[in-house]
C-alpha cells in the first residue's frame, strides 16, 4: 500500500498536539519538522475536515485534538489525509481480449481481487488497532519520558513574548 508523505506529516503532529496545552499554528508545526507550511497547513485542514483535529482561528489559533489520542486511529487519520479508495480496483481484465471469459463467467471475485482485497483488509484493521496514544507511548519509549514534554513547551512558548514562530 503506498501513502502519500502527507499520512506520516499527520501522525507526526497529532503524535506532538498530545503535548500542548493550547492550539498550535500549523506554521509552528511546519517549523518543528522542518517541512513546507503550504503542504503541512494542508494536511492539517484534511484532519480537520475529518473531526481528528480542531481549528482554532485568531492571534492564540491553531490546530489541537478534538479528542484523546487513545480514541484516534492511525486509519483514522490515513483516511483523512489520503481517502478512503481502496488501494486495488479490479478492472476485470479477464473479460478483455481474444478469449476474455463472459461477463456471467465472471461473477465471483477472480482469485487476484480476492487476494487483493484480503490483504487490503489486514492492513486497514491493523492500521485501526493502533491510535495516536500508542504512538505516544512508543515515542516516550525510544526517546524516553521527557521527550514529549519538551516539544509541548517548544511548542507553545509563552504568547506574545515575541519568541514565539509563526
Amino acid at each position: 500500500m503506498k501513502l502519500s508523505g502527507g499520512v506520516e506529516w499527520a501522525l507526526h503532529c497529532c503524535v506532538v498536539l498530545t503535548a500542548a496545552s493550547e492550539p498550535v499554528p500549523a506554521a509552528r508545526l511546519a517549523l518543528l519538522h522542518d517541512v513546507s507550511p503550504s503542504y503541512l497547513a494542508k494536511q492539517m485542514q484534511a484532519l480537520s475536515r475529518a473531526g481528528l483535529v480542531a481549528s482554532v482561528q485568531g492571534k492564540t489559533g491553531g490546530y489541537a485534538l478534538t479528542r484523546p489520542a487513545s480514541e484516534i486511529t492511525v486509519l483514522d487519520v490515513v483516511l483523512a489525509v489520503d481517502g478512503a479508495d481502496p488501494a486495488f480496483v479490479c478492472t476485470e481484465i479477464r473479460q478483455r481480449g481474444p478469449l476474455g471469459a463472459p461477463p456471467e463467467k465472471c461473477a465471483k471475485p477472480c482469485g487476484i481481487a480476492r487476494v487483493m482485497g484480503a490483504a487490503e483488509a489486514a492492513w486497514r484493521e491493523s492500521l485501526r488497532g493502533v491510535t495516536i496514544g500508542d504512538l505516544v507511548a512508543s515515542m516516550e519509549r525510544d526517546n524516553g519520558p521527557e521527550a514529549l514534554p519538551g516539544i509541548g513547551t517548544w511548542l507553545t512558548p509563552e504568547r506574545g513574548s515575541g519568541s514565539r514562530a509563526q
